[in-house]
């Protein structure tokens, strides 16, 4: 099997990319994205690898980073997904899009965008409009968050944002690029599916919405399903069959006594990580916390410095 080789990273000036590669980055506000928490994550990234799996891709950050020669994403978000289907399919008609509503935002426009989804024929809109219509609300929204309720409903009330820029042209049309030139395969559904065909030496990122470390401090409504410790615990059954396969494991998690207790066993290595948050509707509260980093240790990594 063919492997990644991943010392570009440490020695940017090797890669032969186009300039595409140098504005690869999230195009959505996302609570929990790990663009600040790269320089950590790339301690415990192995330096080969065979494809590579994210099934909770979010807004892309290990992935923009990473940029792997084959890679299966997947996200429980259907309207995430379709953000990442359109964007590199229609990228110029998304801009064109967001540029609309990007000329139109106000406080009673947003309300009028938000309540879409509470119509019987939201789902018979096109791609294009979902796609435009999330990127929107996700730039104009309170503090940038994605959350729903327990229908399935946006609810994040607007931010009062000064000309936010709803898509960067740049941005939309780099991850276009890459989404169409290298071997991207884009699934939306559970994450256990989403690792099927993962064999011997594959790396699968997980960064699911994360346990709870309070009972205030719950955020794992960015899908209908929502994710709570059942989930939880499939998915660490999930990485013990992975890691039986010689599959190559990390995982992101909050630092809660039930993940602790979950990875406490002698195939992982569970390091503690500071982690910086942006996003909470609480000033206060944003800054640093601590998280985990939990990999699987089937075989001697040899890993990025």
């Amino acid at each position: 099997m063919s492997k990644k080789h991943l010392n570009v990273l440490s020695n940017p000036s090797q890669t032969d990319h186009c300039s595409y590669d140098s504005l690869l980055q999230p195009f959505l506000k996302w609570a929990g994205g790990k663009r600040q928490l790269i320089p950590r994550l790339k301690t415990y990234i192995p330096r080969t690898y065979g494809h590579y799996y994210e099934p909770f891709v979010g807004a892309g950050a290990m992935l923009f980073f990473l940029k792997p020669e084959k890679s299966f994403i997947n996200d429980m978000n259907a309207e995430l997904i379709n953000c990442y289907q359109v964007i590199r399919d229609h990228p110029e008609a998304l801009l064109a899009l967001c540029e609309q509503h990007a000329e139109n935002n106000s406080k009673a426009y947003y309300y009028d965008l938000r309540r879409q989804d509470r119509d019987p024929q939201f789902p018979n809109r096109s791609p294009l409009e979902r796609a435009a219509r999330i990127l929107y609300l996700n730039k104009t929204c309170f503090n940038g968050l994605f959350r729903v309720n327990s229908q399935g409903y946006f609810n994040v009330p607007y931010g009062s944002y000064t000309n936010p820029t709803i898509a960067d042209p740049q941005i939309i049309k780099a991850v276009s690029h890459f989404l169409q030139t290298e071997s991207v395969t884009i699934s939306l559904g559970d994450f256990e599916a989403a690792v099927a065909t993962a064999t011997s030496e594959d790396f699968i990122y997980f960064d699911p919405p994360y346990q709870p470390i309070s009972q205030t401090s719950a955020f794992t409504a960015y899908s209908r399903q929502g994710f709570g410790e059942t989930e939880q615990i499939r998915l660490k059954q999930l990485c013990d069959r992975l890691s039986d396969r010689g599959c190559q494991v990390l995982v992101s998690n909050s630092d809660a006594p039930l993940i602790q207790d979950l990875y406490g066993d002698r195939r992982y290595q569970i390091k503690t990580v500071g982690a910086s948050r942006a996003i909470n509707a609480i000033g206060s509260k944003r800054g640093k916390v601590q998280e985990l980093l939990i990999y699987n240790r089937y075989q001697t990594r040899k890993v990025i410095g």
